[in-house]
């Protein structure tokens, strides 16, 4: 094969695969290293990837968490973040948002609940609190980055509201 004709190949293979994924500045943590904004498809697969994360995570902490202040906190994430996935599908379900939401956990989420799955007790609440920091860290950051150079203004107020949330963790 020749040069030009293994780089058109994997121009087709690329933008057929990269539909509904993350950019890879954004997915290799690039755009967030640098303060970076992240485009429209990247800030709705990430936070509709958060927000069932949060949700499914959430459910577990409340049937495996030996810590009662961390099944109350469950209970807070179960409706903080139903809400803001809502939102979030109503947005893009109207029109006003012309991308595509995920409609189930990509192998990243997937593994990081596969994860909690497998754990009881005291290991359950510690895993899922360090997950909870990190999810929330991670949240604000996007969110940030989003307010202040993204393109679409309905999901700029998503974000007030869900980077309220986020804060308070």
């Amino acid at each position: 094969m020749t040069m030009k004709a293994l780089l058109l190949a994997s121009t087709f293979v690329l933008v057929a695969v990269g539909a509904l994924a993350q950019s890879v500045p954004e997915k290799t943590g690039i755009n967030s290293a640098l303060g970076v904004a992240p485009k429209t498809q990247d800030f709705v697969t990430l936070a509709a990837q958060s927000d069932m994360l949060e949700i499914e995570a959430s459910k577990l902490a409340q049937a495996k968490s030996d810590s009662d202040k961390t099944k109350q906190f469950a209970a807070k994430m179960i409706k903080d973040h139903t809400e803001t996935s809502t939102e979030l599908k109503s947005l893009v379900s109207s029109g006003k948002v012309k991308v595509e939401a995920p409609a189930s956990l990509d192998k990243a989420h997937q593994e990081k609940l596969d994860k909690l799955t497998k754990l009881d007790g005291k290991d359950f609440t510690k895993e899922y609190d360090s997950m909870q920091v990190t999810a929330h860290k991670d949240a604000v950051s996007l969110f940030e980055r989003y307010s202040k150079d993204g393109d679409n203004a309905d999901l700029k107020a998503l974000r007030a509201n869900t980077y309220l949330i986020c804060r308070s963790i």
